[in-house]
């Protein structure tokens, strides 16, 4: 109690000197104007630190694990304090694009085959001057997954690798086909729920370093792809443990929040155009056997799933794609330790659906 308290004076200092600093002279430089403004901000801060900072909730499948995270990874148990004037999590979604730096990385890329005949863009970052593992042989590697349409060059995918290089870790990141500039040799992209791309992909980087601990980590659908991953392989799978951030756990409740009104107008639509410009670069692959005038035409993610996803990948219907795509329903069979993150009120992953 006695923490809050003091917690509440320094939010409250903080707040009514940053609004003193910017009122003007009148009736907010008054005192009348100033005991409003610094009864507002013990208000503000009030519902913050007793709605809004919170202590996240440590769900584990065992003591073992549980404790490890509590002493290795002690955030998961710190309580967490957002942004105080952009708590809410559509608010810094949307502001994320425009204050977000993205460190320096210098990738080599490469394409690997597939044994459909496509290939898959890889995109490494060596650090071949790790200071803590400089023999390659064993210099541990973290497998990254993007998001949705996300690449290699994504702001978050930059400073997971900038955190690894200052560990001496080396990096690579799984590029879906078709979204990282590579042309595409087959009549096939990529979806969450088939992970064959990813089993080559992870079986090719541990070949290449068999000795090196092998590590992953993905955000978003990149998440979902590795779970689904996880969930299908077992413990057969030569990584030693995994990460996934704000991951998708029921797509159908997913696919509700983002069809609320606001969410649909926010994300949900721009998110639709994104990927119908990804599918488009490729149209003369599909023609064939989906029509993309009616996929160019989708006003939702369901809709474009609906009348492209599922069909290319030979799903009967949308509700069999998003019951196959849900990791929910493989965790009980994931063979190796894995920390998930996911906010309370994450508008992509209602907190229902976790």
């Amino acid at each position: 109690m006695q923490h809050l308290a003091t917690e509440l004076r320094m939010l409250s200092r903080e707040l009514s000197l940053c609004l003193e600093r910017q009122v003007r002279v009148g009736f907010f430089g008054s005192g009348m104007g100033l005991s409003l403004i610094l009864g507002f901000s013990v208000a503000y801060a009030c519902y913050y630190l007793s709605s809004i900072a919170k202590k996240p909730r440590l769900v584990t499948g065992g003591e073992s694990f549980s404790r490890f995270l509590q002493e290795h990874c002690p955030v998961v148990t710190e309580t967490y304090y957002p942004t105080v004037w952009c708590w809410e999590s559509r608010g810094q979604t949307l502001l994320r694009p425009f204050i977000t730096a993205k460190p320096p990385v210098r990738y080599r890329n490469e394409l690997i085959k597939t044994a459909d005949g496509g290939q898959i863009s890889l995109d490494w970052f060596d650090n071949d001057n790790s200071a803590y593992y400089t023999d390659a042989s064993t210099r541990p590697t973290i497998l990254l997954l993007p998001g949705l349409t996300g690449t290699s060059k994504e702001s978050y995918i930059l400073h997971m690798i900038h955190l690894s290089e200052e560990l001496g870790y080396r990096c690579v990141v799984f590029n879906n086909r078709g979204v990282a500039g590579e042309n595409l040799l087959t009549p096939r992209t990529y979806c969450c729920a088939n992970t064959e791309d990813l089993e080559t992909v992870i079986q090719y980087v541990h070949g290449l370093c068999p000795s090196a601990p092998f590590l992953a980590a993905g955000v978003s659908m990149g998440g979902m792809l590795l779970l689904n991953y996880l969930g299908k392989i077992g413990p057969k799978t030569p990584l030693m443990g995994a990460a996934t951030f704000s991951v998708g756990w029921n797509t159908f409740a997913c696919s509700e929040s983002l069809e609320k009104p606001l969410n649909w107008l926010l994300f949900n639509y721009y998110l639709t155009t994104c990927l119908q410009s990804s599918v488009n670069k490729h149209r003369h692959m599909f023609v064939k056997q989906i029509d993309m005038d009616h996929v160019m035409k989708a006003k939702s993610i369901r809709e474009f799933d609906k009348r492209f996803t599922s069909v290319m990948f030979g799903y009967r219907t949308i509700d069999d794609y998003y019951t196959d795509a849900s990791p929910n329903r493989r965790l009980n069979s994931v063979g190796i330790p894995v920390l998930c993150l996911n906010s309370v009120d994450d508008v992509f992953s209602p907190s229902h659906g976790q």
